[in-house]
């Protein structure tokens, strides 16, 4: 299946991605920053991230715009407890592939999931 990366920094929001994922056999990375995060794309390119906007030091709106310009083709999905419009829409110009609030739904990850890696093959 696919590799995917999830960069949030709450080991528990990680293991809950994870276990979700994992249901599709997918091969799951993690990356408890955003610095790790950026570095792990880099060094090994997933073929989608999900991503938390509210972390310390560097957060999801600046790793976003970094991955918008160094690695445009990845699709980036934004799992946030920020719901707010305005923040959707920024994500989505920023390049986000989809939008999910948090905590995910497993049947709503799974399938955003599934729709993106699908969308990203065409």
């Amino acid at each position: 299946m696919a590799s995917i990366l999830v960069i949030d920094d709450s080991a528990y929001a990680r293991s809950k991605v994870r276990d979700f994922l994992k249901l599709d056999g997918h091969a799951v990375l993690e990356a408890g920053d955003g610095a790790r995060g950026l570095k792990v794309a880099r060094d090994s390119p997933p073929d989608c991230i999900i991503l938390d906007l509210i972390m310390p030091e560097i957060d999801g709106f600046k790793i976003l715009s970094a991955l918008h310009e160094s690695a445009p083709k990845i699709p980036v999905i934004i799992v946030t407890a920020d719901i707010q419009d305005s923040v959707r829409r920024q994500c989505i110009g920023l390049g986000a592939a989809a939008f999910i609030h948090k905590p995910p739904k497993e049947a709503e990850l799974r399938e955003t999931v599934q729709t993106v890696l699908g969308a990203r093959k065409q």
